[in-house]
């Protein structure tokens, strides 16, 4: 028997809430079913790998504070390592995707030129099985790439944005993971239309 998926999606979660049955009765249950009892040990290391990570809208707001103190680093290294293996990003200032950690360090490389500070200025958070979504409008304030010594020349921008961080497991905060081993799995800015 294959192990067990490594994460549950909030609906599949929902609906074993609604049935009445448990992760760990259902899993007996299907060992049992088909003749392939593991042994404790084994079913409990399963059941771990397939619970939900707690996260709190607060700690949420926090991953993104975590990634506005990296753009402030100026380091394109510290960004990028906040972002999952297999992450995409939609960035504000370019056109390109950017889908491997060496796209998404040359986006921020070019980006952090800019000096770039945001604040939140409205969102969503929504949490899920392993994952969460903060969404909403963000503005930086951007220096002119041009003024190589901050004398001025900086401007804000309105942007909207989406942050899916995802759970993994395996992930602990020395290796760029948020609390627990959150990262950014999708990032989506654009600038905001005029009005």
């Amino acid at each position: 028997m294959p192990p067990p998926p490594r994460t549950c999606s909030a609906a599949a979660a929902a609906a074993l809430r609604r049935l009445g049955l448990g992760l760990a009765a259902l899993t007996l249950g299907l060992q049992m079913l088909l003749g392939a009892a593991l042994p404790v040990a084994a079913l409990a290391e399963a059941l771990a790998a397939t619970a939900c990570a707690p996260i709190s809208e607060r700690q949420v707001a926090a991953l993104f504070e975590r990634w506005n103190e990296a753009l402030a680093s100026g380091d394109p290294d510290q960004v990028a390592s906040l972002y999952s293996d297999d992450a995409l990003l939609l960035p504000t200032l370019s056109a390109e995707p950017r889908r491997t950690h060496a796209a998404i360090r040359d986006y921020f490389s070019d980006f952090l030129a800019r000096a770039p500070r945001g604040r939140i200025d409205s969102r969503m958070i929504q949490l899920g099985c392993n994952s969460a979504l903060d969404a909403g409008t963000y503005s930086f304030r951007l220096r002119d790439p041009a003024d190589s010594n901050g004398a001025g020349g900086e401007q804000w921008v309105k942007a909207r944005y989406s942050f899916v961080y995802t759970f993994s497991p395996g992930a602990g905060p020395g290796d760029g993971a948020g609390p627990g081993g959150w990262r950014i799995q999708h990032h989506h800015s654009s600038l905001q239309p005029p009005a």
